[in-house]
């Protein structure tokens, strides 16, 4: 093993003990909370997207519940579907347009 030294910027932030070098274990450590950083993102954008999905899953499905429910005699199940429709799809269009205007100010980056 070489004694060798070697610049690297960027890295000032991984030298855990202050000593002005990154030892192998500091670097190892380093690696480890990025890859750790980086699979909690890409969880996040997952579930988020997930989220958009159902919400507008949800809200294809919402007409469909309404029909559903007075086709089979449920009167009082339709009236109040129908009362809650605007509510909702203002709720879920406000989620869908927080998760795709987070993605387009995202991608400008």
């Amino acid at each position: 093993m070489s004694n060798e030294t070697k610049t690297v910027e960027g890295l000032e932030d991984a030298d855990i003990n202050g000593d002005g070098h990154i030892s192998q274990e500091e670097l190892e450590l380093h690696l480890e909370f990025k890859r750790k950083e980086m699979e909690d993102a890409d969880a996040m954008r997952d579930a988020q997207r997930n989220m958009a999905w159902f919400a507008l899953g949800g809200m294809l499905l919402y007409p469909f519940a309404v029909v559903v429910a007075e086709l089979i005699g449920l009167d009082n199940a339709s009236k109040t579907l129908g009362d809650m429709a605007p509510t909702y799809f203002v709720s879920v269009a406000a989620i869908v347009a927080a998760f795709y205007g987070k993605e387009a100010l995202s991608g400008k980056k």
